[in-house]
């Protein structure tokens, strides 16, 4: 690993009140004892865009935080197709559920953006939760959470309705990250229209075209290219319940 990349442990205890583990939803309702005790255990790590963070069949040994930046998790056909199982953005995690037995990753993760990740070791992460046991209990949760997700992409996956992939796209997007204007739901997209695409099993020209024709039929317009606001949730709703019948 390039060292540039490696930033050690005393810089993220002189972080302050920005440091990771006030953004996790993990670490939500410690003390600030507490908090300076998790920041203690983390070492952090700069990845830059197109960067992989780790392959396939490497240790999973540690919980990888997002401080700032965007992640795509993914997985690899045997003919090398990339499937998208999902995005993580600020103040998510990955790698919880290696937590809580040591094997390697069956997935790979990638930097959509430069970014910066909070790492905690295993070992580490197990001498905490022995002492806070209800970091563990939000960590099944988020893990169940998880499986949710997954168990949602695999049901839109299913469906040959391409406006019902993009419009459950969307609205995740809408529902992780959207904020509410007067003109509907603001959107950023953090993410390309290729790796759209490969998250919901479409062509990137599929998914150019069907934005279009939702901007057409006044579903959504973009403000520009990274910002488009959905004007009519109801409608485009419509479109992912053709997808689950």
């Amino acid at each position: 690993m390039d060292p540039k990349f490696i930033i050690s442990q005393n810089q993220c205890l002189t972080c302050g009140h920005k440091h990771c583990a006030k953004k996790v939803s993990l670490f939500a309702n410690l003390s600030e004892e507490d908090l300076d005790q998790v920041v203690s255990l983390v070492s952090r790590r700069r990845v830059a865009k197109g960067e992989t963070v780790f392959s396939i069949g490497d240790p999973s040994e540690s919980l990888y935080i997002v401080n700032n930046g965007s992640l795509k998790v993914y997985v690899l056909s045997r003919e090398g197709r990339e499937q998208i199982l999902y995005f993580l953005k600020e103040g998510e995690f990955l790698g919880d559920v290696h937590l809580l037995k040591t094997g390697t990753f069956d997935y790979e993760a990638m930097a959509l953006e430069d970014t910066h990740l909070c790492i905690i070791h295993k070992k580490d992460f197990d001498r905490l939760i022995l002492e806070r046991p209800e970091i563990a209990i939000k960590l099944l949760a988020y893990a169940h959470d998880r499986i949710v997700d997954l168990e949602e992409l695999i049901q839109t996956l299913t469906t040959n309705d391409a406006e019902a992939r993009l419009a459950a796209l969307l609205i995740s997007l809408a529902e992780a990250s959207g904020k509410e204007t007067e003109e509907g739901v603001e959107v950023t997209l953090t993410i390309s229209r290729e790796d759209m695409a490969r998250h919901i099993g479409l062509t990137r020209e599929t998914i150019s075209r069907k934005l279009g024709q939702f901007a057409s039929a006044g579903i959504l317009y973009f403000k520009d290219n990274k910002h488009l606001v959905i004007r009519d949730m109801e409608r485009l709703s419509d479109y992912d319940a053709i997808g689950r019948n």
